[in-house]
Parts: structure tokens; C-alpha cells; sequence
């Protein structure tokens, strides 16, 4: 097979499961890893075939995980702290060490390990897996606070875990803890020195940068981008591994910073993040030979079982011990969430090379080189493992703790006018989700008088995003009477709830030519039949329409709704068993049996 074709295969393959894996709602790792493993077998062509050295691939693996680390910072807002910091600072030090301690326990013990083996899985696999959880997040859509706990958890403990890698080896090359302790902490202190500082420096270089607009735009995510190889390159030239850390703490660092906003660059890392790990995953599942992977089989899932139903409970709970900021449902749900991922795969790949060049320098023994053989299948098989595990049941769990609800479909209105407030409520009292947020003293006042969840807010400020829980809420209904603030608040969600499920009101523009009127890229999708603009809604309503709530049957179909309400009616949402709670809308399928119909009707139809 050529370098092309082998090339197009692996960006291909990529790319379609991460489609399958959106399409059918399953985890794209797991995907990923099949189409590796099924590429490397079929075809016989690994990415080693077509390098000079595996030190090649290795090193461009890390700089791909430094970017993803650093897009990863990007989401992390020292706001989230102020409810989960204290969690979050326990997981990542108590939690950690317990997480070691036991894995090391079971792999020296249990599967029989050499300990300088053992200790370097127990350090690999203190990491969870930011490429994992946040699809998982945007599924489960847990309660803001939990949500942020492992966020921030899955992003922070992955450089700690390759920092305690790092100390695992130079203590398993001096041979004891004693003899590599001066070495030991040397090399914890520079590397938490050049993590930090370097990235502070770094930090302000690119604020100033950035506020004084000496970079043009076109550059700024390519400028980033450049930026954040050279800081990893520099760190690791100056102490190994202390990378992962400079690009975490250069991400959060960008993040929290008021001088210039970066969300920008944060959407062009996050399709840089997807590419990379499509491509990642099946390069490095498709280097493990099906033989090793069947014969680390059984020790990979006894330390799979042990992590899952040991190690994590026992890890969230030793940390949350006497702590009263973390209820016991969501040490539960803590509890299952931790899948590994791409920096578990990565490092374990960094370090079982690295161990293989000490046994061939003489630093190690040879006796350890079967094990350090089975250290790569053995994460794999914990990747894919953890990743199944929690992918099935996480969302359950945290539905049944009541950290979550099944696939919500709340609407987060933006306006408060009065026909909103009529339809807020007609949904409200049918037990879903509503929140209405406006900047108008008495739509809030108004809305709240009558039992409506509601705050006054601007859609477009940080506020609404980073501090008010939208757990429940899955669309946006923008319904102010501005059109151009309604177009800005679907540009602003997008990445919450999807372009699927972002509605605005039809603006005053709607049916002129396309020279005067907002292009059509620049705005959410229309809502409701005909295409009512906010002033004839609003009107209706002054004029005492109603919400009538119909369901369908056989003997009642939709024809016969609007030959019943003509006309003037305005259908505003569609709920049913099978589709769930959704905005009506031009293009919408004829509704069938058992749908439930909220309309706006005159009040003499009332």
C-alpha cells in the first residue's frame, strides 16, 4: 500500500466514525479504535511502515495531545471554581495518589508485575480522558456544577499524570526511590517551574499581542497554533514531559484573561482537536498487533474490572472524605465517569519505547521486557473498556441520581414578551423544561408573578453561559423584539445546543431581497409555520389569544386542526413520545397520532 492511499484511509476511516459514532450515539473512540485495528489487519499497514523511526511518530503524537491539552484549557474559567474548585483541587491531588497507590497494588500483586511496570501503569492510568468526556458531557448534560467537577478534573489530571510518568522512570532507571530522590525532585521542580512560568509568559506575550491587534485575524489560530508546538518543544528541550503541563496552563492561562476574547480560536482548536484524534486513535490502535492484544486479554480486563469497580469509587470517595461541597449522589456519579483516552494511549506509548531503550542500554533488565511488551494492549484494553463501560451507564446513573434528565428538550427562551410568557407557561405546566431571560425589568416581573423560571439577563452576556444552570434546557428560542440581538443569540449558542436546535423568531427582513436582507448563514433557524414575525405575535396576544393544547388521533388528524382553527392560528410546538418537545416550523413532517399540538388561537376559539 502507498503513503497516500494508507493516508486517505486513516483521514477517511476517521472521519466516518466519527459520523457513525454521532449518528448511532455511541462513544467515537470506540469507533475509532475498530476501524484501527481493522485497518492494521486487513490491510497489514501500520504508520510505522512508512517512517524512519517509531521516535518520528511518537514525537508528533505528543505535540497532537499538547494541542488538544491546550484547546482543553481554552474551556477552563476560573468562575467554574467557585462552586467545584474545592472537588476539583481534591480529585486532582487525594484522588490521584490513592488512584496510583491502588492501581499499583493490583499490577504488582495481582497480575504480577515487575514494580517498576506496575508503577508506571498505576502513574498512566491516573489520567482520565478530556477527548472522552466532553462528548460524553454533551450527552449526559449533567447539572452544571458535576459537570464542571469533571471537566476541569479530566483536563488537569492529565498532565499530572505524565509528570508522575516521568518520576516513575527515572526512579525504575536508578533502581530504587532512594537513589533517584535528588533526581526525583530536581526534576518535579523544573518541570512545574517551566510548566508555569512559560506559560504565564507566554500568556501575556499573546494577550498584549492580540489587544494592540499586531496580529492580523486571518493568523490569530495558526499564530496559536505555532505558539503552542514551540511552548511543548521548549519545555520537554529543557525538562522531559513538562510540555503537556506548559500547553495546559498557556490554555487556561488565554482563557482567563479580560483583555482580548479568544473564543475564536477556541472553535478552530475544537475542529482541530476532532481531526487530530480521528486520526490519532487509528494510527496508534492500528501499531498493537492482534496477538498482543490476546495475550494481554485476561490481565487487561482484570485490571479493567479492578479500575472500574475499585479503583475510581475508591479514589472519589478517599478525596471527598469529611467534605461537605460534594453530596454522595454525585460522588455516585464521579464515581462513573472516568474513561481514558488519547493521553492514556500516547503516554503509554511514549513510555513503553522509552523502557524498551533502557533494556537495550543495559539500564533495566531484560526480564522486564515481556511486561513492558503487554503495557501497551493493556491501556488499550482499558480505553476501550473504561469508554464502553461509562459511555452505557453514565447517563443512566446520572438520570437516576438526578443529576440529569433523558434527553433534554427544555427551551431556553430569549424574551420575555407576552406571547412568550403565555407558551412558556402553557409548557411549563405540561412539566417541561423553561427558562425566559430578558433584559426588561417587567417581562421578568411579569413572568415570574406567574411561576415561570426566569432571569434578567442579556442572551448575549457571559453570564448566561458561564454562571446559570441550563441543565434540561436543549434549545434556544430567540423571541425578542430586536431582530439583530435574536440573530446574535443563535450565533452564541450554536456550540451549546447544536444548529439543530436553534430557533429565533422570523426578522422583519424575512421575505426581502437577498441585497437588503441579513444573510441567511447569520441567523438561527426560522421558527414556526407562515413564519410569523415577533409583532403580529405579540399583537395576538394582546389581543387575548390563547394557547390551545390539542393531542392527535385517528379521528382528529392535523388537517382537521387547522380546518377547525383556519387560518389565523399560529402552531408554535410539537411534542410526542417518540420525538419529544420541538419547535414547529415550515419544513416539519405532517404531525402524526399521538402528537401534541401547542398553538396560539384566537380567544373566541378558546
Amino acid at each position: 500500500m502507498t503513503p497516500l492511499i494508507y493516508f486517505t484511509l486513516v483521514l477517511a476511516l476517521g472521519i466516518l466514525a466519527q459520523w457513525l459514532a454521532w449518528k448511532c450515539k455511541l462513544p467515537s473512540i470506540l469507533l475509532l479504535l475498530a476501524f484501527g485495528f481493522g485497518l492494521s489487519y486487513f490491510t497489514g499497514a501500520k504508520m510505522d511502515d512508512y517512517l524512519a523511526s517509531s521516535d518520528v511518530l511518537l514525537s508528533a503524537v505528543g505535540l497532537c495531545v499538547a494541542v488538544i491539552l491546550f484547546e482543553g484549557g481554552l474551556t477552563l474559567k476560573f468562575s467554574d471554581l467557585k462552586e467545584s474548585g474545592a472537588p476539583i483541587l481534591r480529585l486532582c491531588t487525594i484522588g490521584a495518589v490513592v488512584s496510583f497507590l491502588l492501581t499499583y497494588g493490583f499490577a504488582r500483586y495481582l497480575l504480577g508485575y515487575d514494580w517498576q511496570v506496575a508503577s508506571m501503569m498505576g502513574a498512566i492510568l491516573v489520567v482520565t480522558g478530556p477527548t472522552v468526556i466532553a462528548p460524553l458531557l454533551r450527552h449526559i448534560k449533567p447539572s452544571r456544577k458535576i459537570g464542571n467537577v469533571v471537566k476541569w478534573e479530566g483536563i488537569v489530571i492529565d498532565p499530572i499524570g505524565a509528570i508522575l510518568a516521568v518520576l516513575v522512570y527515572q526512579i525504575a532507571i536508578a533502581g530504587s526511590v532512594d537513589a533517584a530522590m535528588d533526581e526525583v525532585l530536581r526534576a518535579l521542580g523544573l518541570t512545574l517551574l517551566v510548566g508555569v512560568v512559560m506559560a504565564y509568559v507566554l500568556a501575556k506575550i499573546i494577550e498584549l499581542l492580540l489587544k494592540h491587534h499586531l496580529i492580523p485575524d486571518y493568523l490569530h489560530s495558526v499564530f496559536l497554533l505555532a505558539v503552542t508546538a514551540t511552548a511543548f518543544a521548549a519545555s520537554n528541550a529543557i525538562q522531559a514531559e513538562s510540555g503537556l503541563l506548559t500547553c495546559t496552563v498557556l490554555g487556561i492561562a488565554l482563557a482567563n484573561q479580560k483583555s482580548v476574547s479568544v473564543k475564536h480560536i477556541l472553535e478552530f482548536k475544537e475542529n482541530l482537536r476532532v481531526l487530530i484524534i480521528s486520526v490519532l486513535f487509528i494510527v496508534l490502535s492500528g501499531r498493537v498487533e492482534l496477538t498482543d492484544l490476546q495475550d494481554a486479554l485476561i490481565p487487561g480486563l482484570l485490571l479493567l474490572t479492578i479500575l472500574v469497580i475499585v479503583v475510581r469509587p475508591l479514589s472519589v470517595f478517599s478525596a471527598n472524605l469529611f467534605s461537605k461541597q460534594v453530596t454522595l449522589k454525585e460522588q455516585i456519579f464521579l464515581s462513573a465517569m472516568a474513561p481514558r483516552g488519547i493521553v492514556a494511549a500516547a503516554v503509554t506509548a511514549i513510555f513503553a519505547l522509552e523502557f524498551d531503550h533502557a533494556i537495550a542500554a543495559g539500564h533495566l533488565s531484560e526480564n522486564i521486557s515481556k511486561a513492558t511488551g503487554q503495557m501497551v494492549p493493556i491501556v488499550f484494553i482499558v480505553i476501550i473498556g473504561t469508554v464502553a463501560v461509562y459511555g452505557i451507564f453514565a447517563a443512566p446513573i446520572a438520570r437516576m441520581l438526578g443529576l440529569a434528565t433523558k434527553d433534554p428538550r427544555g427551551i431556553l427562551f430569549a424574551g420575555a414578551g407576552l406571547w412568550t410568557r403565555l407558551a412558556a407557561k402553557a409548557l411549563q405546566d405540561d412539566g417541561h423544561d423553561v427558562l425566559l431571560l430578558d433584559t426588561n425589568y417587567d417581562n421578568i416581573a411579569e413572568a415570574k408573578l406567574l411561576g415561570i423560571p426566569a432571569h434578567r439577563a442579556n442572551i448575549l452576556s457571559e453570564y448566561v453561559e458561564d454562571e446559570l444552570e441550563l441543565s434540561g434546557l436543549g434549545q434556544l428560542l430567540a423571541t425578542t423584539p430586536n431582530d439583530e440581538v435574536n440573530s446574535l443569540a443563535t450565533q452564541h449558542f450554536v456550540h451549546v445546543f447544536g444548529r439543530e436546535f436553534i430557533w429565533q423568531v422570523a426578522p422583519h427582513d424575512d421575505d426581502y431581497h437577498h441585497s437588503t436582507a441579513v444573510a441567511s448563514h447569520m441567523r438561527g433557524r426560522i421558527s414556526f409555520p407562515s413564519r410569523p414575525k415577533y409583532n403580529r405575535l405579540e399583537r395576538f396576544a394582546a389581543e387575548g389569544a390563547a394557547i390551545k393544547k390539542t393531542t392527535l388521533t385517528e379521528q382528529f388528524s392535523y388537517n382537521d386542526f387547522k380546518q377547525m382553527y383556519g387560518e389565523d392560528h399560529v402552531l408554535l410546538f410539537l411534542d410526542s413520545e417518540e420525538r419529544g418537545l420541538r419547535v414547529a416550523h415550515d419544513e416539519m413532517r405532517e404531525p402524526v397520532t399521538g402528537t401534541t399540538l401547542y398553538a396560539l388561537i384566537k380567544p373566541e376559539d378558546a
